[in-house]
């Protein structure tokens, strides 16, 4: 077809997957000519071409679609029988209707189908569907995947299922090398006394010799990955054991920008603003700081609280917060935020009367669904290392409270007001309100 390689009767990929995404990107997508459709079809079936008298059974077509996709892309003939014989279809325009919303509405994730329509000198007409697989692995709406052997398709098993999963198992930012960063830039008191919390589980202490960080970083705890020559941490694991200065400077987006304002909205005067930075224990620590600064933190709601000064001062009574909230915000901040989108920084507002949490999150895909499976606990994390250490006693954060029903729930209790969550403009905000 138009936009893959064959040559002679036989179709084929190239050689490795660089130079097929480079011809994929690179190479337009005009019309099939009839005598290069004709040339594919008297080559016979194979493992990227299916040929159809007509779209008959619906459901047929979906996992013959599917199973082209999963196995790497391919090409549908409607007009030809098994015998490579041109028939023609009768309504083409219809078929290609139908031929799209089978690949919009049958196949999960949906296709975007590549369709051509071919009229022979003999008046009859062909339908092409050609398949590329750039989000697999696909499935048919009842869930069932599918691969193409040959000139056959049958239903994937098990480890098929397995490997397709596993190759479209996306690489994380917290997984990526942080660039310009070693060995030496890692904290290994904090990092060894996580460690030993672990002592006659994972970790045996009277098995270390020398202290062997990076060994430990990259092999035990997949924080770091290796170039052939040095070990190099990863974001997470320069952010979760990195020192101080080394991760604020190698990692800028991880700063957190914490203001008081002086009223309840971004507009209102500022009192104090600063840039927290460092590892991701400093950063929960100096925000802790910043808040008690200007509110109250409580294990417990006061029984009784003072009463309101009616008078002319402009000086407004500072603001109760349940502790445990106020820390788990905080975690939640730091563990579930985008650190690929560089240009969204994260914020922690005071306002007078609440507290405002402010992340990168891409709001494609997550909102509104998405924002009410959280409250029942059900994220969706972009950071699985970071959340895992940070939601551990051995991290060392002063954590109550697990996960954002938790938060949510207690807030409400303390407060006798509902925290508030949104999505827009790929930022997740979260506010809660004080007594």
């Amino acid at each position: 077809m138009a936009r893959r390689r064959f040559r002679s009767n036989q179709r084929h990929e190239p050689t490795t997957e660089r130079s097929f995404q480079e011809y994929i990107l690179s190479t337009p997508a005009p019309q099939t000519s009839r005598t290069e459709l004709l040339r594919l079809v008297r080559g016979g079936e194979d493992t990227y071409l299916e040929l159809k008298v007509k779209l008959s059974n619906t459901e047929k077509i979906a996992q013959e679609i599917v199973a082209l996709a999963n196995t790497g892309g391919g090409v549908i003939v409607f007009g030809v029988n098994d015998q490579m014989r041109v028939e023609g279809v009768d309504d083409p325009e219809r078929v290609q209707e139908d031929l799209v919303r089978i690949c919009r509405e049958e196949v999960q994730p949906a296709l975007v189908p590549y369709i051509d329509r071919v009229a022979l000198d003999n008046g009859r007409r062909i339908v092409a569907l050609e398949i590329e697989t750039k989000r697999r692995p696909y499935r048919t709406r009842d869930g069932r995947f599918y691969l193409r052997i040959g000139a056959e398709k049958r239903e994937a098993s098990r480890e098929e299922i397995s490997a397709l999963l596993d190759e479209a198992r996306p690489l994380r930012y917290e997984a990526v090398p942080a660039l310009g960063a070693t060995m030496a830039d890692i904290d290994e008191a904090h990092l060894w006394s996580y460690l030993r919390e672990f002592e006659g589980g994972a970790f045996e202490e009277a098995t270390v010799v020398g202290y062997p960080t990076s060994e430990v970083l990259e092999r035990d705890l997949l924080l770091a990955t290796s170039d052939g020559h040095d070990v190099v941490p990863t974001v997470a694991g320069l952010l979760l054991f990195g020192r101080d200065e080394r991760a604020g400077e190698l990692l800028p987006r991880a700063a957190v920008t914490a203001t008081r304002f002086s009223g309840d909205s971004p507009q209102s005067p500022v009192i104090e603003r600063v840039k927290v930075t460092g590892s991701l224990l400093s950063i929960y620590e100096t925000l802790m700081r910043f808040v008690s600064r200007y509110c109250d933190l409580r294990d417990q709601r006061p029984r009784t609280l003072a009463e309101t000064v009616v008078d002319e001062s402009p000086v407004p009574a500072r603001a109760n917060y349940h502790r445990g909230v106020v820390s788990e915000a905080i975690a939640n901040l730091l563990a579930h935020r985008d650190l690929a989108l560089r240009d969204l920084p994260s914020r922690l507002h005071v306002f007078d009367h609440s507290l405002e949490f402010v992340n990168a999150r891409r709001s494609v895909g997550f909102s509104p669904v998405a924002q009410k499976a959280i409250r029942y606990g059900m994220p969706q994390r972009l950071n699985p290392q970071l959340h895992s250490a940070l939601t551990s006693a051995a991290y060392g954060l002063k954590l109550p409270l697990r996960g954002l029903p938790a938060l949510l729930r207690e807030s409400k209790r303390f407060s006798n007001r509902k925290a508030e969550i949104v999505s827009f403009n790929d930022e997740f905000r979260l506010r809660i309100y004080g007594v």
